[in-house]
């Protein structure tokens, strides 16, 4: 598994993983499962998009930053 940070890409309009300055996961897709660290721990989610993008069973304001890995 790789390890990353979700970044919002205002291109395509979705967000996408950053794992190093160069190297990105080439953008998420509604459905799409991986693991968020929230709280020391690594929990399972998907992303999906209502009016706006969201995580399933994760609370949070903004998604851009957080760790992720996939």
């Amino acid at each position: 598994m790789k390890q990353g940070a979700l970044i919002f890409d205002e291109q395509t309009d979705r967000y996408d993983i950053r794992f190093d300055l160069a190297d990105y996961y080439g953008g998420l897709h509604c459905g799409e499962c991986f693991d968020v660290m929230i709280g020391g721990k690594w929990r399972p989610t998907r992303i999906k998009m209502a009016d706006s993008w969201y995580l399933v069973g994760i609370r949070a304001d903004d998604l851009s930053g957080l760790r992720v890995r996939i």
